[in-house]
């Protein structure tokens, strides 16, 4: 995937895992599109680490959920650093 798909990917990521997750963030969207990011990096790791998937695809639902569960693990780590509860 090329580095404009994992922008998007992280972009909508993590949007739907702060919903998800309830927790503020950072507040603007270009934090969020960073944590999305780092989410969805993280999920590609975990997939890749733990359950041997393949994210090659950008329209594969392996590839979304992981990168929404690594948003979220992301979010989290991030509120309790910053101490942030909503």
């Amino acid at each position: 995937m090329s580095i404009i798909s994992w922008i998007l990917i992280g972009l909508i990521c993590g949007a739907i895992g702060r919903a998800i997750s309830g927790k503020a963030g950072t507040g603007n969207w270009l934090g969020n599109l960073l944590l999305g990011i780092l989410g969805a990096i993280v999920g590609g790791w975990i997939g890749g680490a733990l359950f041997n998937v393949n994210l090659s695809g950008f329209f594969s639902l392996s590839t979304w959920a992981l990168a929404i569960v690594g948003s979220i693990i992301v979010l989290f780590i991030y509120n309790a650093i910053t101490g942030k509860n909503k």
